[in-house]
């Protein structure tokens, strides 16, 4: 059985608003994957078919404004839009984007659980955009690994080119959130040579959605309930409030040392209780079900397979 029906109930009632204002809205990106095509959820939580609108969620659609003019647009076309089956496949909310940028040790109590000094600054690295995955899709376990392990995080996604921007101005350059599952091959992080990108970036590894929220849409960013089960026994549970660095502090920092572009996303860090730092340690394997949400981002599920079994 797919994950989405096993998790239709996870996530139907959080389907809410696109607002009359023109920069309100959730977005989703649905069907087979690498065909997906571009969709938005009502308040009502309908899910409709924007592809007539001619553009996907992708840098271009970001960086000239695209929820303005998506906004505008459905003010006319809103009444014929084809709805969207709950049955269909929701893929990543945003278009490959040109890079994911994530941040370590950024919530006080996962730095504590782990033993390590809280940063003086965000520490960074990269997981490479083909690991970007569906919010319902399977999670491929790399062949061979025996050290996969879960990591839910807020994550937001770049409106505008941004480069040495100030903290007070960053905020601005945000198009919306997204929740995020930043899996980890622990082995290959830390064991094969010292680059966490390695243990980052296999397929399926940057599970996102289900949808873009707008931010007007998040009343509090820095206060979200945030929590991740594995085989419906809580792993994670914790809130935003617990951030190192806040959200205008990760975007300024990172645009001194790379141009972020519109549609890159960034991810803001993961609570206490992923598995690496259990007693002992508790890893993923072929079978589990791994469910997990935010407050206002709604909710996730991916079923684990082996890589063979996925060909």
């Amino acid at each position: 059985m797919p994950v989405k029906s096993l998790a239709a109930g996870l996530f139907v009632h959080d389907l809410y608003g696109i607002a009359g204002k023109e920069k309100s809205m959730k977005l989703i990106r649905f069907g087979e994957q690498q065909k997906e095509r571009p969709g938005i959820i009502t308040k009502d939580g309908t899910m409709y078919d924007v592809s007539s609108f001619g553009e996907d969620y992708n840098e271009n659609f970001f960086g000239t404004d695209g929820l303005s003019r998506l906004g505008q647009w459905l003010k006319t076309k809103m009444s014929g839009l084809p709805h969207i089956n709950d049955s269909v496949r929701l893929g990543p909310p945003v278009c490959r984007p040109s890079k994911i940028v994530c941040i370590g040790l950024n919530f006080r109590d996962h730095a504590e659980e782990i033993g390590l000094d809280i940063p003086s600054e965000p520490v960074l690295f990269l997981k490479s955009p083909s690991a970007l995955a569906g919010p319902y899709d399977n999670l491929v376990l790399p062949r061979n690994s025996v050290h996969t392990d879960w990591e839910v995080e807020l994550a937001l996604v770049m409106a505008k080119k941004t480069a040495y921007i100030d903290e007070q101005n960053a905020f601005d350059h945000i198009a919306g959130f997204i929740l995020f599952n930043d899996y980890s091959e622990r082995d290959y992080q830390f064991n094969r040579g010292g680059q966490w990108v390695k243990g980052k970036s296999a397929d399926t590894f940057a599970s996102l959605g289900p949808f873009l929220v707008t931010p007007d849409e998040i009343s509090d960013y820095q206060n979200l309930n945030m929590w991740l089960k594995v085989n419906n026994i809580v792993k994670q549970n914790g809130t935003t409030a617990n951030m190192v660095f806040d959200i205008p502090k990760i975007i300024s920092m990172i645009s001194q040392y790379m141009t972020l572009l519109p549609g890159d996303i960034i991810s803001t860090g993961t609570p206490p209780g992923v598995g690496y730092r259990k007693t002992p340690a508790e890893y993923l394997k072929k079978g589990d079900l791994v469910e997990y949400g935010i407050e206002g981002l709604g909710e996730a599920a991916q079923r684990v397979v082996a890589w063979d079994d996925a060909r």
